[in-house]
């Protein structure tokens, strides 16, 4: 579906997702840490997220002298496949995809790069492989726990704790960090590098 294999003179375009779900009241729960990662990619490599499709906000700009998109999804977190369509239909020249989001099974703040496989229960994820019918994208996985006390479905609209906020501000930095050695390094260099650290 995608092309992963290009030469060294061909324009390579990236399409980066990050997961959440629109509107203020969800903008700092644990579920919107994909958002959370995409704002601070596009602050930190001046891509204002400023331009709107029918179901995604975007905004082009390059990172490690690659074309990018930075998309966020506006249709909620269990549609948010539709965004990624969307984007590859009106991109048709997009080489690579990576989706961002928060994974409930990693300790809060740890990071975790791959490449395919099942969406782990994600329902964001789920979405993204169901409606473009392929899993052979890139996930930037970043931890918030798990409650003892709260259902999944509860505790992932939560916010954050102060106890928490310097762990998920550091994930923050790692993701962009991340996200900057992929596509400049590629996802196994990036996975040395990233899992080793943590």
């Amino acid at each position: 579906m995608f092309s992963f294999y290009y030469s060294l003179f061909t324009v390579v375009m990236w399409l980066i997702i990050g997961l959440g779900n629109p509107g203020m009241s969800y903008s700092k729960a644990r579920h919107n840490l994909g958002f959370m990662v995409l704002d601070a990619i596009s602050f930190r490599f001046s891509i204002p997220i400023d331009k709107k499709a029918k179901n995604y906000i975007y905004g082009k700009g390059s990172i490690e002298g690659k074309d990018v998109i930075l998309a966020k999804p506006i249709t909620f977190m269990n549609r948010s496949g539709l965004a990624v369509k969307d984007a590859i239909r009106k991109y048709s020249d997009i080489d690579n995809v990576m989706v961002i989001h928060d994974d409930l099974d990693l300790d809060i703040g740890v990071l975790r790069i791959k490449k395919g496989g099942s969406s782990g229960g994600h329902k964001g994820v789920d979405s993204v492989i169901e409606i473009i019918g392929s899993g052979d994208f890139i996930r930037l996985k970043l931890g918030i726990g798990r409650s003892k006390s709260l259902p999944a479905e509860e505790y992932v609209l939560k916010n954050f704790s102060k106890a928490e906020e310097p762990l998920i501000k550091n994930c923050i930095e790692n993701a962009g960090d991340a996200v900057a050695v992929i596509i400049d390094k590629g996802t196994p260099y990036a996975q040395n590098k990233f899992h080793r650290k943590l």
